[in-house]
């Protein structure tokens, strides 16, 4: 194995960053620390753990603080992580792997826990973040990785992240998003970041601006273009007016996406809303609900998107028993509700009762 450094930029993470430091002390050859402007202990706890702390002047930019903190770096190999991070030992052994192979970008799966509707859910992203020495960041947030030519693999490293689980960063990134869009007012990705901060927040409306911009300009070939439909598609529905634009988003992009579990779900949802919302005039579509649910079981759970963990399994399941009981057919319901269940799925649980106790 090549030589690793952990490489972080921090701030104010005095609450979280032991457990990341103790995911890793005995993997990695170095630490180093680059701190933003701490006001807790976080630089004590990091020089407790032997770290090379840093300090730098943050300037809103998260990729010169990120290419600051690498050229402090040492290893062959790079391990970034932020602070309210952690990997789990099962992926000690893949890393090691990786880093003794051939010079490749390692995209691992950041597994990210955050509160939708009152549930604890997971959502899985493959970010890069295994890197070969000299391998830098562009952009200013949601920074990218310049690849210089290197193929960026897809790894079965799992990366868990809380740090938007009860708390609000959409100020911040809003604000960062909109100086960087200044300079390229057409770049596609900055445009569905800033719909996206806008749709976590719940302003809808503004959401729509932007998420209207950049699907127009993204490409077929663009990573994040999976995401910015399905993300679209949910912006439409909590609208809820002029909901049938999402109708010709659907219908353009149904044979792009045919393996990716999230988009049907969402299709499933939409026509689930669509009909619902005029009954006479939308009834022909009913039936695309259960057909969009069970696409979504027969693909199954993905490793080659960014995906909300059960789209592919449970919720999808628990959603076609909501389909079945609406429709009178308590048998089919309570067997999907049972295969939820069968998956953990609580809420599905609850449902199995209440019908079998009527």
């Amino acid at each position: 194995m090549g030589t690793l450094s952990l490489v972080m930029i921090v701030k104010n993470e005095s609450a979280k960053i032991q457990r990341c430091f103790d995911s890793v002390k005995l993997l990695v050859d170095e630490i180093i620390v680059v701190d933003t402007g701490s006001e807790d202990n976080t630089k004590d706890i990091a020089l407790s753990y032997n770290a090379k702390v840093f300090d730098y002047v943050w300037n809103d930019n998260f990729a010169e603080a990120r290419n600051f903190a690498l050229e402090h770096s040492t290893g062959e190999w790079n391990l970034v992580l932020d602070g309210d991070e952690y990997i789990q030992r099962e992926s000690w052994e893949e890393i090691k792997a990786f880093t003794k192979g051939p010079l490749r970008i390692g995209r691992i799966k950041q597994i990210n826990i955050f509160e939708q509707d009152g549930e604890l859910k997971e959502s899985q992203a493959l970010i890069s973040r295994l890197l070969p020495r000299n391998i830098r960041y562009s952009g200013s947030i949601h920074e990218q990785v310049e690849s210089q030519g290197l193929q960026r693999v897809n790894t079965n490293i799992n990366v868990y992240h809380d740090g938007y689980f009860q708390t609000n960063k959409t100020e911040r990134n809003v604000q960062l998003l909109k100086t960087a869009l200044k300079s390229n007012i057409k770049d596609a990705y900055i445009l569905y970041q800033l719909a996206n901060e806008y749709r976590i927040n719940t302003e809808y409306k503004k959401a729509e601006i932007y998420f209207e911009r950049s699907y127009a300009l993204v490409r077929p070939e663009d990573g994040f273009k999976p995401v910015l439909v399905v993300g679209y598609l949910y912006n439409i529905i909590a609208m809820k007016d002029n909901i049938e634009q999402g109708l010709t988003i659907i219908e353009k992009e149904q044979h792009h996406f045919y393996d990716y579990p999230d988009f049907y779900f969402v299709c499933g949802f939409y026509y689930m809303e669509l009909v619902f919302s005029n009954i006479q005039k939308y009834i022909s579509y009913f039936s695309y609900i259960e057909k969009f649910y069970l696409k979504c079981l027969e693909i199954g759970e993905t490793n080659k998107y960014d995906s909300v963990k059960g789209t592919g399994s449970f919720r999808a399941a628990y959603n076609l028993g909501v389909y079945y009981e609406t429709t009178g057919n308590l048998e089919n319901a309570i067997n999907y509700y049972q295969q939820s269940a069968a998956l953990g799925y609580e809420v599905a649980m609850q449902r199995i009762i209440k019908l079998k106790g009527n």
